[in-house]
């Protein structure tokens, strides 16, 4: 076992103490805002879109003076308009098309520290219209799924307890847990679930989208107000959009810009009545997917009590990443759970399954249970995927009576910062905070995306890169995502590999220094709790 041991920290367990940080990783998350190409960098970006966006509309002209099928675009009945944008058709077809093979790649196996990708060939290498499986497969260093703690595996004592759920259970519930698809084996998860993050009660949810998307608009509603980080997630988006409530964004992870929002909307009230809001609701994630940065809870809980509002925290990539066991954002911050009313987070990260989770106070949870309509009409999840939740929350807790659940969290929290420390130390403009198991790095350019993504499949790395619509138009990267199951010799190989594509696809801008404000950096010491 390549994994090394850790202890509890935050108020809420044995042991309390506030962690340290450096004046690095006080303003990491601004980065973002502050790190940004030169003139002639960002015009070089522009002109790839551009390029791309002028020969996409001369291919497209030639294709209907041809009658190919690719010109015919969306076919419209008279008299109806177009169901679909004619924009976002023209950039399927004209530009997603062309680094097509950089995406949706299948894979064969369990996504563990290796993983088998499978090869494919297009029947156009230019538009990839069409992908043929060769049936081989190519065995890459897993830097793309979200296996935090490593328990997409299969041998171990989870895997053997799924594996007798099923013989137990079957494989579906067909029904939602409302009617007939209840059983014992979730009221457990439920229980562990709430016992793990520190709150009374806790509910499960079949998707970890429709987690967000249906349980916001239970707790919010008409002459309500939300308050949402501008990078929030489009769950989160869609939740607070479906709540009929009047929502208000605060810049990316900024709680100087919180305060104000906050402070603007109690003193104007709501729209055309000036009323008091019926309640504020601040949402906000533990750690942003697409940044790696981690939430500045501190002071966001600060702001909450200070003006009575509530707020909710989206984990779904801190839950079992952070903190010394693994307990999360307020662990990781040493702050108390009662602090945040809401605490919801996805069982698809670290927990090697499906579907997500609230916690919160009972009276809260009871609440729910009868007014999300993801609790009422999903079908209950796969008892099998229940059982792999209870078995790795087991492990993590130490219920299984070893300490493999703590040594997996300190692996992660050492293979990540290792591996952030050193990309950066190769000249990759890295984003994000210390600790985080996202590590996302600038490539910028459409053109570097696909080349990036080609030449690390070639040396057997398989990563995720990511470009616009998903970020804005600048800021394409390529994400990767650590694993405690990873070793320090599969890390150091890789990082070797990324320097020599860094330099051959030219991507090494750097990673700058933020200029941190005095008065900012007081402010987060303080919170932090750090010398």
């Amino acid at each position: 076992n390549r994994i090394g041991g850790g202890a509890p920290k935050p108020s809420r367990f044995p042991t309390a103490a506030r962690p340290r940080h450096t004046f690095h990783a006080v303003e990491a998350s601004q980065m973002t805002e502050l790190s940004q190409l030169s003139f002639v960098g960002l015009f070089c970006v522009y002109f790839s879109y551009g390029l791309l966006i002028f020969l996409g509309h001369a291919n497209e002209w030639i294709d209907k003076i041809l009658g190919r099928p690719r010109g015919r675009g969306q076919k419209t009945k008279k008299g109806y308009a177009p169901l679909t944008s004619d924009f976002e058709s023209f950039y399927t077809r004209r530009m997603y098309a062309r680094g097509r093979d950089c995406f949706s790649r299948a894979i064969s196996g369990p996504p563990g520290d290796w993983v088998d990708v499978m090869e494919r060939t297009s029947t156009d290498p230019v538009w990839n219209d069409q992908f043929i499986y060769t049936g081989n497969k190519q065995t890459c260093l897993n830097l793309a799924s979200y296996n935090y703690l490593g328990f997409a595996e299969t041998s171990g004592a989870v895997h053997d307890h799924v594996i007798e759920c099923i013989k137990q259970y079957g494989v579906g519930s067909c029904s939602s847990r409302a009617d007939i698809g209840n059983s014992p084996l979730y009221e457990v998860a439920e229980k562990m679930s709430a016992e793990y993050v520190g709150k009374e009660a806790a509910m499960l949810f079949g998707m970890g989208f429709a987690t967000n998307s249906t349980t916001i608009p239970a707790l919010a509603g008409k002459n309500d107000l939300i308050i949402s980080d501008s990078l929030n997630h489009s769950s989160l988006v869609s939740g607070c959009r479906s709540s009929g409530a009047k929502i208000k964004v605060f810049q990316h992870n900024d709680p100087i810009d919180l305060e104000r929002v906050v402070r603007e909307a109690i003193v104007t009230g709501q729209p055309r009545t000036h009323l008091p809001w019926g309640k504020i609701l601040i949402v906000v994630e533990g750690i942003y997917s697409m940044e790696g940065d981690i939430c500045r809870l501190p002071e966001i809980v600060a702001i909450k009590k200070k003006y009575g509002c509530y707020l909710y925290v989206d984990e779904a990539h801190s839950i079992g990443a952070l903190g010394k066991t693994g307990r999360g954002i307020c662990e990781h911050w040493g702050i108390d759970p009662k602090d945040v009313d809401i605490l919801m987070g996805t069982f698809t990260k670290s927990f090697a399954s499906v579907g997500g989770y609230v916690a919160a106070d009972k009276v809260i949870i009871d609440h729910l249970k009868t007014r999300s309509f993801g609790q009422i009409y999903e079908p209950a999840m796969a008892p099998a995927t229940v059982q792999q939740i209870v078995s790795a929350l087991g492990v993590i807790m130490g219920k299984d009576g070893t300490d493999i659940g703590r040594r997996k969290v300190k692996q992660l929290k050492d293979n990540s910062n290792y591996f952030r420390h050193a990309m950066i130390s190769k000249g990759f403009q890295v984003f994000g905070d210390p600790d985080s198991p996202i590590v996302p790095i600038m490539l910028y350019s459409p053109a570097k995306l696909t080349a990036f993504s080609r030449e690390c499949l070639r040396r057997n790395l398989a990563v995720v890169v990511v470009g616009f619509p998903a970020t804005p138009l600048l800021l394409g990267r390529a994400r990767f995502c650590i694993s405690a199951a990873h070793s320090l010799e599969d890390l150091e190989w890789a990082v070797n590999e990324l320097d020599e594509i860094g330099e051959r696809v030219s991507v090494k801008y750097g990673t700058p220094e933020s200029t941190i404000p005095v008065d900012r950096m007081k402010s987060r010491l303080a919170s932090s709790g750090s010398d």
